[in-house]
């Protein structure tokens, strides 16, 4: 999702924060960040260590995911691809504009 998603349509610049959760700390993950933010990404074991005390939710976990599920889940889901398909219409839906603002 962040590769072929968000990272597109991020500002030149931007300083990307994650934390060390399991599945993103592996190597594969890492070295995508250190290729795409070079020394500009927050993380366990990165140029940025994650500050001391910070909390893990961040305002995505509190807006995004919760504008996903309310769309997505507002209707019954039959299968899998129908699931899919909710899921990549509302994240089409996030405007630069709402990613900002969040």
């Amino acid at each position: 999702m962040l590769q072929l998603y968000e990272v597109p349509q991020f500002p030149e610049g931007v300083i990307f924060q994650q934390d060390g959760a399991p599945p993103h700390y592996g190597n594969i993950v890492r070295e995508f960040l250190d290729t795409t933010f070079r020394k500009r990404w927050i993380g366990r074991d990165a140029v940025m260590a994650w500050p001391p005390r910070s909390p893990d939710i961040t305002p995505l976990d509190f807006y995004l995911w919760g504008y996903v599920k309310q769309y997505v889940y507002s209707g019954s889901i039959n299968d899998i691809n129908y699931l899919k398909q909710r899921i990549t219409e509302v994240i089409h839906s996030v405007t630069p504009n709402v990613r900002t603002h969040v």
